[in-house]
């Protein structure tokens, strides 16, 4: 996408509101942009005492608390350390207490998205050992890539895991088995559990689309649907009563594993197998093995269409964000599928391919705030119905690989950046809002609603520092409250203006600007 061709600094915009204007209507709350990518060990780990993890660590539940939502990548090892030995706390590989987590997330009201991953060690030893890794095709080695039999054990711990955690109550208690052994004296023992209520989303898996990998662990789209299959519902229930997710709760939504390489061809090659190996309901669509189309989208100067890393990130507004989600989301509606993207991000180490960029006299860590908030923005203008982003905390915040530095918050010692100061603050106020349309584009004014209150959002979309004032009119409103984003701490500036004519003007730049309208 071509920059606005517009050079000078401070620009004059008069926008009148009318309501004809509108455009894209949703009914999608702005909770459902604010998501993150964590760990266990990121609810359950306090450093002082790193050996107890049964219980929250409050300091770090206090920055979660900041998200709408909350995508897990919890291991398959982690569930089932042993073949058929079921373990959720404490987890035999670890100790985690996952039930608390979960159980807090729901208390907090924060969505929790569970991406089952990987391959245990149990069944890795079925390969050569110079084929063993943990991301390879979770089925033994030989077996057949395209038959859903081949995926029956990761089923099975599929059907365990929603039996525990999903809404229904009714489970047959003689399918639910926990590993009951103690692992040493005084050591806690699980308890089967049934219809805990604490998930309604569970993710098939990371990016099978691995072909960085090779064959050990990419799977053609036509593998991954029979994969699914076999997850999602034991294959229409052939493979036992034991297996798969709606086999233990058929409310439980299963979401496809998010492609690396989001391209809409894999979705509909997916859909291509199900048609011809699952056939159609009984009101005539396709019958899906899958219920939430999803893919992963960093932003950044990479070449369009390739494996390219590029060299740096990019404002979300100037990058295929906007195409690729337009292409996913046309294919979610002829489905009526709703369309994720759980993982997207910027790196603040400045030797990274995917790091945000000081503008003017902004840091990059307040670049990568702004240009999160705004791959938000963008993603509901655009009718993404989830965002999660990659990752609460860095992996390792020296290191100059891509994605290693994507934190919105440090370990040591513990505090938020600007990125997650933001998006606290969003969630407070724009949270329970919906987008209704956008109506102007440079500046971008979008419109919010939340019942009888209006909240526009006014935003330059670019990366050079560019400010200017907008004549913004309200309406019917006498006055309005501005809100000004605070990269150093959870409480945003604002203040009240009142209007001529209903009229007020806003200087707006690069970091979201927010104006209330007050009746």
């Amino acid at each position: 996408m071509q920059k606005p061709s517009i050079l000078i600094t401070f620009l004059l915009f008069t926008l009148t509101l009318n309501a004809q204007q509108i455009v894209r209507p949703q009914g999608n709350s702005f909770n459902n942009m604010l998501g993150i990518n964590a760990f266990e060990w990121d609810f359950l780990q306090d450093p002082k005492n790193p050996n107890d993890v049964s219980k929250i660590y409050e300091p770090k539940m206090e920055i979660i608390k900041s998200f709408g939502g909350f995508r897990h990548y919890l291991d398959w090892q982690k569930v089932e350390p042993k073949r058929g030995s079921f373990t959720f706390n404490p987890t035999n590989n670890g100790g985690w207490n996952l039930d608390v987590i979960y159980q807090r997330c729901k208390q907090e009201g924060i969505d929790v998205l569970v991406c089952l991953k990987g391959c245990p060690d149990w069944l890795l030893e079925t390969y050569p050992l110079n084929l063993r890794d943990g991301e390879n095709i979770p089925m033994a080695f030989g077996a057949r890539r395209d038959d859903p039999a081949s995926y029956t054990e990761q089923a099975k711990m599929a059907f365990q895991f929603a039996a525990r955690y999903g809404s229904n109550k009714n489970v047959n208690p003689a399918l639910v088995t926990v590993d009951s052994k103690p692992r040493w004296t005084a050591d806690p023992v699980n308890v089967p559990k049934i219809g805990l209520g604490y998930i309604k989303y569970i993710e098939c898996d990371n990016e099978r689309d691995k072909w960085w990998k090779g064959s050990k662990a990419h799977q053609t789209p036509e593998e991954y649907a029979a994969n699914l299959s076999a997850f999602y519902d034991g294959n229409e229930g052939r493979l036992g009563k034991n297996v798969g997710v709606k086999n233990a709760d058929p409310n439980i939504k299963v979401v496809m594993a998010g492609l690396a390489k989001p391209d809409p061809n894999y979705v509909r090659a997916m859909i291509s197998w199900c048609r011809i190996h699952r056939g159609y309901r009984t009101d005539g669509s396709v019958n899906l093995c899958f219920d939430v189309i999803n893919y992963h989208y960093y932003s950044s100067n990479a070449k369009p269409g390739s494996t390219d890393r590029g060299t740096e990130g990019i404002a979300p507004e100037l990058s295929q964000t906007a195409e690729l989600a337009d292409a996913f989301v046309n294919l979610g509606k002829q489905y009526h599928l709703p369309v994720w993207v759980t993982e997207s991000g910027y790196d603040i180490n400045q030797g990274s391919p995917q790091k945000a960029i000081p503008i003017a006299n902004k840091s990059a860590l307040v670049t990568q705030a702004d240009w999160i908030i705004r791959t938000s923005l963008l993603y509901a203008r655009h009718g993404v119905n989830k965002v999660f982003y990659y990752e609460l905390f860095d992996d390792n915040s020296t290191n100059s690989t891509q994605y290693e530095t994507s934190g919105f918050a440090v370990k040591e010692p513990l505090q938020r950046r600007p990125v997650a100061n933001y998006v606290c603050q969003i969630k407070h106020l724009l949270g329970g809002y919906t987008y209704k349309g956008t109506i102007n584009n440079f500046p971008l004014v979008d419109v919010y609603r939340n019942g009888n209150k209006t909240i526009y959002v006014l935003t330059v979309p670019d990366e050079q520092g560019k400010t200017g004032v907008c004549t913004l009119n309200l309406g019917n409103a006498n006055k309005g409250i501005i809100y000004h984003l605070n990269p150093d701490g959870v409480n945003m500036g604002q203040s009240t203006i009142s209007s001529a004519n209903h009229n007020v003007k806003i200087k707006v730049g690069e970091t979201p600007v927010f104006v209330e309208k007050v009746d």
